[in-house]
């Protein structure tokens, strides 16, 4: 269980915003040698990104009016809360410009050389899935995830996080968004 109360917030690794942890791999690993890291940032102002040499990145909106990336060697993206999770080197410069207020993004970051993906699913009522190996984060509503015999109970930004592949069904107690952060197991 990756509960939202027992996360810290910290600093962005380049001082221009606050990011929240998530889930890391392997446990205890820095900003500089995690090999995959799922985060949520407080986006409030204008500014670059921060650069991660060798990381790939996935980001999606959870929340605000959106961000208008501009990624070097790429071009320009506006994502808001609706749009797909978009893919970027994260070695790339980035520069993020708000489309209205602040926002709250989502990011999965991992070594160059894994493959990721990262998927926003609406609920409502049960939905049958396979999880992992990654995350899943209950971002709005309530609701519960079934793995095998184990029922496990989920509000807001709450996680679980899976070692393997397991069939699960979630349960939402009414409209609800999860996200699937899934990320491949070469390297373990």
């Amino acid at each position: 269980m990756l509960p939202a109360a027992a996360r810290v917030p910290r600093p962005w690794k380049n001082g221009g915003g606050v990011t929240t942890e998530i889930a890391v791999f392997p446990d205890g690993a820095g900003l500089d040698d995690f090999d995959w890291r799922l985060s949520a940032a407080e986006v409030a102002s204008d500014g670059p990104f921060s650069t991660f040499p060798g990381i790939d990145r996935i980001i999606g909106i959870l929340a605000g009016d959106g961000l208008i990336l501009t990624v070097e060697g790429i071009g320009t993206v506006r994502l808001n809360p609706r749009s797909d999770p978009f893919a970027f080197p994260g070695d790339a410069p980035t520069d993020g410009q708000l489309a209205g207020g602040p926002v709250t993004d989502l990011n999965l970051m991992v070594r160059r050389g894994r493959t990721a993906r990262l998927e926003r699913i609406e609920l409502s009522g049960s939905h049958a899935l396979t999880a992992g190996p990654g995350v899943l984060l209950w971002q709005t509503g309530q609701g519960g995830v079934t793995v095998g015999d184990r029922a496990v109970g989920l509000a807001a930004m709450d996680g679980l996080q899976f070692a393997d592949r397991f069939p699960c069904l979630v349960q939402s107690d009414g409209p609800g968004t999860i996200w699937l952060a899934t990320i491949d197991r070469a390297g373990d």
